[in-house]
This record gives C-alpha cells, sequence and structure tokens, in this order.
C-alpha cells in the first residue's frame, strides 16, 4: 500500500536527515566509550562483537560539541506537558484520540524503504542505507542464534524515527538518551547539568525524587520521554505479538541511565528485572553492528519478510 501524503505540518518542516544522523552517530560514540555494558545476554553473550575493537569508533572528543548543543536543548525541552502533547498528537491507538487518524498506513518492509529516504545513499559520510544499517542488528542477532522475535525487534527497533517524516519539532523529539519525565531528573543521565533551564526542575512535584510515580510501580509504568524509541513501542504494543521482552528492548534500549548507570531501579517492581536483562542483552549490537560488512537487501529480504509477517500478522500498521 502506497504511504499516504504527508500533512501540511509535517511538509513545513524542513527535514535535514544528514545532520539527524550526524547527531545520532555522535551520541552512539558517547555511548561506546562510556564502556560497553554488562553485556549479561538474553540467552548467551553476544558472540559477534568478541573481536572488535571498540577503541576504533568515532572519538568523544570529535562529537562533544555536537553532543552538548544537542542535550542542552532535549534536556530543556522535554517536559511533562511536551510530552503529554505528543502522545496526544501521535496517538496510535483512535481509542485514544479518534479525532486524530494515524499519519500513515503502510507495511514494516515499506516503512523502512521510506525510512531509506531520510539520508541520500549518495552521504559521503556513510557508506550504507538506513535499511542496511536495520539489517545489520538483526542479522548479527541471527549469526549469534537469537530467537526469531528478538531478530525482528533488531531489524525494526529504529523504524521510530518516522517521527522526522510526521512533523517532530527537531531532532531533539526523534534521537538522544532517554529518560522518565513527571519525577527529579536523575544525576545519572548524560551531562545532567543541562537540566536546569527545564520548568520541571522547579515543579512542586516534578521535581521530587519520586514526582508522581510510586516506588516499585514498574518501570512500564514510567512515561519515557518522547522520541523514535517510544513511538516505536506504542506503534508495536497493540499491533504486533513480540513479547514483553522485544517491547522493552524497542522502548528502553537508549535508556541508559537505567540499564547502564542504575538509576531508577526504585521503581521496578518483580519481573522488571527480566526486561532489564534484555535490553542490556539487546545492546551490544544495537552500537557495534555498524562496523559490519553490508548486508544485501535483496538476499535477505525473502527470510525477513516472512520474519516481519510472523510477528505483525495485520500486514499493514498504522503509523
Amino acid at each position: 500500500m502506497a504511504a499516504a501524503v504527508l500533512s501540511p505540518l509535517a511538509q513545513s518542516i524542513p527535514l535535514d536527515g544528514h545532520a539527524l544522523e550526524q547527531t545520532e552517530d555522535a551520541i552512539d560514540s558517547v555511548n561506546i566509550i562510556k564502556g560497553s555494558p554488562n553485556s549479561s545476554a538474553y540467552n548467551d553473550q553476544s558472540v559477534f562483537d568478541q573481536e572488535k575493537d571498540k577503541t576504533t569508533f568515532r572519538q568523544y572528543e570529535d562529537a562533544c560539541d555536537r553532543v552538548k548543543n544537542f542535550y542542552k536543548e532535549q534536556h530543556e525541552k522535554q517536559t511533562m506537558d511536551y510530552n503529554t502533547a505528543a502522545r496526544q498528537k501521535f496517538a496510535i491507538d483512535l481509542s485514544a484520540n479518534p479525532a486524530s487518524p494515524p499519519k500513515d498506513e503502510m507495511t514494516i518492509w515499506e516503512a523502512m524503504e521510506k525510512l531509506n529516504t531520510l539520508v541520500d545513499e549518495s552521504d559521503p559520510d556513510t557508506d550504507l542505507s538506513q535499511i542496511q544499517h536495520l539489517l545489520q542488528t538483526s542479522e548479527a542477532m541471527r549469526r549469534d542464534g537469537k530467537p526469531r522475535w528478538m531478530q525482528v525487534t533488531g531489524l525494526i527497533h529504529d523504524l521510530g524515527k518516522l517521527l522526522y517524516f510526521y512533523g517532530a519539532k527537531g531532532q531533539w523529539d526523534v534521537v538522544g538518551d532517554t529518560f522518565p519525565v513527571g519525577c527529579a531528573f536523575s544525576d545519572k543521565i548524560i551531562l545532567p547539568e543541562t537540566f536546569a533551564a527545564n520548568p520541571d526542575t522547579t515543579h512542586p512535584v516534578y521535581s521530587t525524587t519520586h514526582g508522581i510515580y510510586s516506588p516499585g510501580c514498574g518501570i512500564e509504568n514510567l512515561i519515557m520521554s518522547w522520541g523514535h524509541d517510544e513511538y516505536m513501542y506504542q506503534v508495536c504494543k497493540n499491533q504486533s505479538t513480540l513479547p514483553r521482552e522485544g517491547l522493552a528492548m524497542i522502548r528502553y534500549h537508549s535508556f541508559y541511565s537505567w540499564h547502564r548507570e542504575g538509576a531508577y531501579h526504585e521503581f521496578m517492581k518483580e519481573g522488571d528485572e527480566e526486561l532489564l536483562e534484555a535490553v542490556r542483552a539487546f545492546n551490544p549490537y544495537d552500537l557495534y553492528s555498524k562496523s559490519d560488512d553490508a548486508p544485501s537487501i535483496e538476499e535477505l529480504k525473502p527470510y525477513y519478510l516472512e520474519l516481519i509477517d510472523e510477528f505483525f500478522p495485520k500486514k499493514t500498521i498504522r503509523w
């Protein structure tokens, strides 16, 4: 099915896919240099990355200014009020907002092809297309014998970047590390001092340690900062048969203050350790697969079309 015509709002926002990818590469470089996570893999420790020299990825010093400027804007603007409005604007479940139809209706593979247009394949800063990056992640999982649901999770985990086409405010509400809103911002979040200008830091409730939550309420009940992770989770939770662990990999793969730094664990309840383990298992494939050889899209497409159909029975997805 052909993708729907973009709304005038989405069309009025200039897109700079090159800048978005450069920012995301810089963000990834910081996460890599901070050290690989405790790699207690979902089934077994990741194998594909054991021979990689992880010091050869982009260096923190080169990315520092871009990362600082990005997070300054993100941390100032990711407020509780903004997140409430974003969830209304991008409501996928029409029962939540009947007046807001989906931004698009298309298959997962069509969404991958649409994402492929975000950065021109002639971009001198990258030799790989968006689809090839997605396939690198899923193929690394496949080689390590990870379950089929995890392979398809790797394939789709970044598709939420379609937000950039649908009226996102900028880069700050599409990519970057994520964190809960509605409670005090942890000092374990990258560049925590840049939250100083966020109005929620002086809110009588949102600035408190637990905010609108309570200890042991469950990690899934936290309202995560808006971006491609949360958007793709919202798309998948009612339109796929992915297990809870797969949904967590999508939703929390950028929640580094939780799965790497140990923050927000007071909100976890029974069963959340399995989600934490799953996200930690996913992380090496997300960070380190970009240096793998370019996969052949045409050779792999039949396998992944079958895999997609297994976990997305509705075929046409509401975006």
